[in-house]
């Protein structure tokens, strides 16, 4: 396999990667053939897969424009992936100039784009830290120079915490940044779930299983269990919902039936 000119040295093309996979359901470019055939293989069981995605995009950007309106000009995005059109620096900036943003990924091909894509903008830039170590997240560079901790952070974890086994205690994580954050701070969480697909159980838990085998499992937590990543937020009207049903531009009746799997939701300190 030929390795094209903008994947690091450092990665096995040979091995998906959930950054990539998500980069090809958006109609990306940076995706490799063994991406683009597990992206397939897990929509031969949910063929909805680009809508949801497309969904969790749309929620992002609505909830960004919601905390700039808010007086937030900070962003911490955790588990940004791939730079696509319509990013958060994108947004925020384009309703506020001079909003700072701060992306954070372990995938280096995520960092790499990330840093050509950040190139000559002094008020965003990207860390190459893991979401399970909030402390050198941070204390990174990136983080120190554009983000004031004593003044409010909006805190996106955007289709990052079902890659997260409960073996690893991503509410510990998702805590500490919390208590890490000055008040008046705001956490913006899309998460998968069983709840919304219209398909059967079992025919969904085939794309679960794809996941399963490249070794990046797909953890498909209730509304409960994904509302819990919220202590100590006031959760924002309407709460944790389908993702068009939270704040829509347009009549969510008209959305695909796949882009009401999973929540998303907004909380605020006080």
């Amino acid at each position: 396999m030929e390795r094209p000119a903008w994947a690091p040295r450092s990665i096995d093309i040979s091995v998906p990667s959930v950054s990539r996979i998500y980069d090809y359901y958006l109609g990306g470019s940076h995706n490799f053939e063994v991406d683009r055939e597990a992206a397939r293989k897990a929509m031969e069981f949910m063929p909805g897969l680009p809508k949801i995605m497309q969904a969790n995009r749309a929620f992002m950007r609505r909830a960004v424009r919601h905390a700039v309106g808010e007086g937030i000009d900070q962003f911490l995005d955790i588990g940004s992936g791939i730079p696509t059109f319509g990013n958060v620096h994108e947004i925020a900036q384009a309703a506020r100039p001079g909003a700072r943003v701060v992306y954070v990924d372990h995938d280096p091909v995520a960092v790499a784009h990330s840093e050509v894509v950040l190139r000559d903008n002094e008020d965003a830039a990207v860390v190459a830290a893991d979401l399970l170590k909030p402390q050198e997240i941070l204390l990174s560079h990136p983080v120190q120079r554009l983000i004031d901790l004593n003044r409010p952070v909006a805190l996106l974890l955007v289709a990052i915490l079902h890659f997260v086994e409960d073996a690893d205690d991503p509410y510990r994580a998702v805590a500490e940044l919390r208590d890490a954050l000055a008040p008046g701070s705001m956490l913006v969480v899309t998460h998968a779930s069983f709840e919304g697909i219209p398909l059967l159980r079992e025919q969904a838990e085939g794309t679960v299983d794809v996941y399963k085998d490249i070794r990046n499992p797909l953890i498909m937590r209730t509304r409960d269990e994904i509302a819990r990543f919220f202590e100590g937020y006031d959760m924002v009207e309407p709460g944790l919902v389908p993702m068009p049903n939270w704040r829509p531009d347009t009549a969510s009746e008209d959305e695909d039936p796949y882009s009401f799997s999973g929540f998303g939701g907004v909380g605020r300190t006080a």
